[in-house]
């Protein structure tokens, strides 16, 4: 067993819905930021690190067991997302077999939301995490090493014999200023192997920076128990910084901004676009916004700076629903924004919802006829999911969910559908909404003149359409008429 060591483990799991594997020759290949800032936390601390990125890499839970148990290090840490939660179980339940004394450490959006019901379940994992982890996991890792009594360390859940105890406390890092860089140094072929989805951004290479933490609007849909929703923000300056390094220690010349909401202080942002201004760096980036938090006089600045797009969570042409979904927006507002984000010079990439309660023929109608009317050139159709920590979820499941789900909650599966609705019908218009948006003369041409000027994207597109087409013979062989999912039996609607 090797003291100090610790290795951080990003599962594998099923990102891509059964019949659509084609599509992950375009998705998005970013790494865990999240395991990136504990990395960098611990080894101020005397600890050694290490980063397995099982998803980028196309890697096995025996691969990575295998690899885990040749190393023999003291501790493990794995992030939890619901949809990757048995693999990460396997995973643990191999490593234990084997290395019985590596304590094995579990964190993320699934243990924020549903810690105590998860290590009930899964008695291979040692002790979870509960919120975000840099400052607490120091504390553990201290406690443990000094064979303390765990219910010292606040934000905790961990096993006292047969029983599952939980810490008082949930701390957060309110000066995010005091954390490191992330450890971008412990990834393997950085920043080359690590490519966002296909168009998403201009050119190469391409890092991810979190430059704050928390969202103060509370959508149903969302789950905000990691980060809560206090925004707290690193300074501009220090934003800057992360910027620079990026750029000199390692060529990036994109930067994705992956905020919840990056546009959460217009101060701030025009702050951080000044200093980009007046150091002459030369970098694109993209980040998230709120309709109601753009104007015209900040997205001037904002490409002046170099911003090259921005993601919009337009959800749904239905004002009905954006009601239902607490999104605090109009479709008015959301069409305003994005025309003044197109005059402006900078792209909007438009995020929908398809099958949310209360989704019918007439607001599915409503949305196919918003996508037409705006001014966009790229979107991302996501199919409704109830993530655990949600308000949403907890209406429609209490405080339990079937473990047959988990794996499933990807975005990219119906594993609920509306009264009315059924997983094939969904599907159907899931396709439908996409085709349209893509087959339209304009749209054909933007991508015709992006891949000329940045022809980084074809090979990728290329893979993709090949296997589109592979996976519509196979459909229409196996009797399924072109559908590309394969049937399931998704809960009812209990709200209606």
């Amino acid at each position: 067993m090797k003291a100090n060591d610790i290795i951080f483990i990003n599962p594998p799991y099923e990102r891509i819905a059964s019949g659509y594997e084609f599509v992950k020759h375009i998705t998005n290949n970013s790494p865990s930021l999240g395991l990136l800032h504990l990395a960098a936390e611990v080894r101020q601390h005397g600890y050694n690190p290490s980063i397995i990125e099982s998803d980028i890499f196309n890697l096995s839970v025996e691969q990575v067991a295998a690899s885990v148990i040749r190393q023999q290090p003291q501790y493990v840490g794995i992030t939890l997302f619901t949809v990757g939660v048995h693999a990460a179980a396997a995973i643990a339940k191999r490593i234990k077999l084997d290395l019985p004394d590596t304590v094995v450490i579990v964190g993320g959006p699934h243990i924020s939301s549903m810690g105590n019901e998860t290590m009930q379940r899964f008695e291979q994992f040692d002790v979870a995490v509960d919120g975000e982890g840099e400052k607490v996991l120091v504390d553990l890792l201290e406690a443990l090493k000094a064979g303390k009594d765990l219910y010292q360390v606040p934000g905790i859940i961990y096993r006292d014999k047969c029983f599952v105890r939980k810490t008082p406390g949930k701390p957060n890092n309110k000066v995010l200023d005091e954390l490191p860089f992330p450890a971008w140094d412990l990834l393997p072929d950085f920043p080359h192997a690590y490519k966002p989805a296909v168009y998403d951004f201009p050119r190469g290479p391409v890092a991810t920076i979190s430059a704050s933490r928390g969202c103060p609007f509370l959508c149903r849909f969302c789950d905000t128990s990691t980060f809560g929703a206090r925004v707290r923000h690193y300074s501009p300056e220090v934003v800057f910084r992360m910027m620079q390094h990026l750029h000199e220690k390692y060529g990036v010349r994109h930067i994705g901004f992956v905020d919840d909401l990056f546009l959460a202080s217009k101060v701030r942002v025009t702050e951080l676009c000044n200093l980009i201004l007046e150091n002459g760096l030369n970098v694109t980036w993209s980040c998230t916004a709120r309709v109601d938090t753009v104007k015209p006089e900040i997205l001037k600045l904002m490409k002046k700076a170099g911003c090259w797009e921005i993601s919009f969570g337009l959800e749904t042409g239905s004002d009905d629903l954006l009601r239902k979904m607490d999104k605090k927006a109009e479709v008015k507002k959301s069409e305003q924004a994005v025309k003044w984000t197109a005059a402006a010079g900078i792209r909007s990439k438009g995020l929908f919802m398809l099958g949310y309660p209360g989704e019918d023929a007439h607001t599915i109608q409503q949305t196919k006829e918003f996508i037409r009317r705006i001014p966009m050139t790229i979107m991302n159709l996501s199919k409704f999911t109830p993530y655990p920590g949600s308000p949403i979820y907890r209406e429609l499941y209490g405080t339990n969910i079937r473990d047959d789900h988990w794996e499933k909650m990807n975005g990219m599966n119906f594993v609920w559908a509306p009264q009315g609705m059924s997983v094939k019908k969904l599907d159907r218009h899931y396709q439908e909404i996409l085709k349209a948006f893509y087959k339209r003369p304009q749209i054909g041409l933007y991508y015709l003149k992006l891949t000329l000027q940045y022809p980084n994207h074809f090979l990728r597109l290329l893979r993709f359409a090949l296997g589109f087409l592979h996976a519509k013979f196979i459909s229409f062989i196996s009797g399924r008429g072109g559908l590309l999912v394969k049937e399931q039996q998704p809960h009812l609607d209990k709200l209606n």
